[in-house]
């Protein structure tokens, strides 16, 4: 008995918590139940998530193969040591990371925000961070992930709209300062990193780089491969997190195929939902017309979209502004929050699952979630100041 006692994870079989729980899981689902019918909600569920399997997980996987195959390729020539010394002054001083984080930047910018995995699992790469600043890597990840395809899709709206997509970006990497730097302070308090007690890197481990055996051509060839089945390992581990989370945003998010005379029409298939976040955001919409200064309330919905899907968010935008509910203000603040925020919701679970930082995904969501909400105040004011 004294045993049991001294084991803190230890639990009566059945508690209090597990009829709560019982609760809590039946009222959700007799929520859902009642607006989309019982046999609709399972199907769209497991349609959801076999779609997520097919279309999202696998295209993550290819992204982590490619960039964790970039990554070798950059660390065994040494790229990653001169981004390090030539970039450091800069980085340290914005996101207080070391200069090699630049390049979790670019390649996440590029692609989408798992391709950081990749990079904390490449020996070479992660040895310029401590604990609390890897895991601070997640937040730079989420704050540079789809920029580039966020920023391509607004310039294919017009050239009108380049000023509110300049300051959208600047704005985004604003607010992901603010993120960055709240995961890092806290990261550094949970791993214990203080000055006092940090031992110093080793000296050598900057000047000097291992190399692969062989030749130019077998250590190209040995890189790349070691990268890219890293990139898988991490695929893998992803999953879980992005099926799970993602499937129930996205069914607190979207609405229903059609509505006929009022009534919506539910098909049972992937991507359906009862719309609850968008119709929360018109009720609150008092409180953020003044922060992000929107045109129409229809428009709140593209950022609370952007927390689960930023995909998802731009494919509503070019109707917003086809239908008058849009302007290029609003494209300034969408494309902020969009850049800043880009779907974390659904993988920052399991990114930071597959970094061993259970323990702090919690806070590490919340200080990005108020992140993004900084991009969108500073991209609605920048905006009215300079355009």
């Amino acid at each position: 008995m004294e045993n049991v006692k001294n084991k803190k994870n230890l639990k009566k079989a059945i508690s209090t918590e597990t009829f709560v729980f019982i609760g809590i899981s039946l009222a959700i689902l007799i929520y859902l139940a009642n607006k989309m019918g019982i046999g609709i909600m399972f199907s769209v569920m497991m349609k959801t998530a076999h779609d997520l399997v097919l279309n999202t997980t696998l295209y993550i996987m290819a992204v982590a193969v490619l960039a964790g195959g970039a990554a070798g390729l950059m660390s065994e020539f040494g790229v990653i040591a001169l981004i390090n010394k030539i970039i450091s002054p800069i980085m340290r001083p914005l996101f207080g990371l070391p200069g090699a984080a630049s390049l979790g930047a670019v390649t996440t910018y590029l692609s989408d925000n798992p391709a950081i995995l990749s990079l904390i699992r490449d020996k070479e790469f992660i040895k310029y961070f401590t604990k609390a600043e890897s895991v601070a890597l997640i937040n730079l990840a989420n704050t540079f992930g789809m920029g580039l395809i966020v920023t391509s899709y607004c310039l294919g709206l017009g050239d009108e709209y380049i000023p509110a997509i300049i300051i959208g970006n600047i704005a985004a990497i604003l607010g992901g300062i603010f993120s960055i730097r709240a995961i890092l302070h806290i990261a550094k308090k949970e791993y214990k990193e203080y000055e006092k007690n940090v031992k110093p890197a080793d000296s050598d481990a900057f000047e000097y780089r291992k190399v692969r055996e062989g030749s130019v051509g077998q250590r190209v060839l040995d890189s790349l491969l070691e990268g890219g089945k890293n990139g898988v390992e991490l695929g893998l581990s992803i999953i879980p997190g992005v099926v799970i989370v993602c499937t129930i945003v996205m069914i607190l998010t979207f609405g229903p195929s059609d509505v006929v005379n009022g009534v919506p029409v539910y098909e049972g298939v992937a991507g359906e939902g009862i719309g609850l976040l968008p119709k929360l955001g018109e009720k609150i919409s008092f409180i953020l017309d003044p922060m992000f200064g929107f045109k129409s309330t229809e428009a709140l919905a593209l950022p609370i979209t952007s927390l689960g899907a930023v995909g998802a968010a731009m494919g509503m935008a070019k109707g917003l502004l086809e239908k008058g509910l849009m302007n290029a203000h609003d494209i300034a603040v969408f494309s902020a929050m969009g850049i800043c925020w880009a779907g974390f919701l659904s993988v920052q679970v399991g990114q930071m699952d597959a970094i061993g930082a259970r323990k702090l995904i919690g806070k590490s969501m919340l200080v990005h979630f108020i992140g993004g909400l900084i991009a969108g105040i500073l991209a609605n004011y920048m905006y009215i100041i300079f355009c």
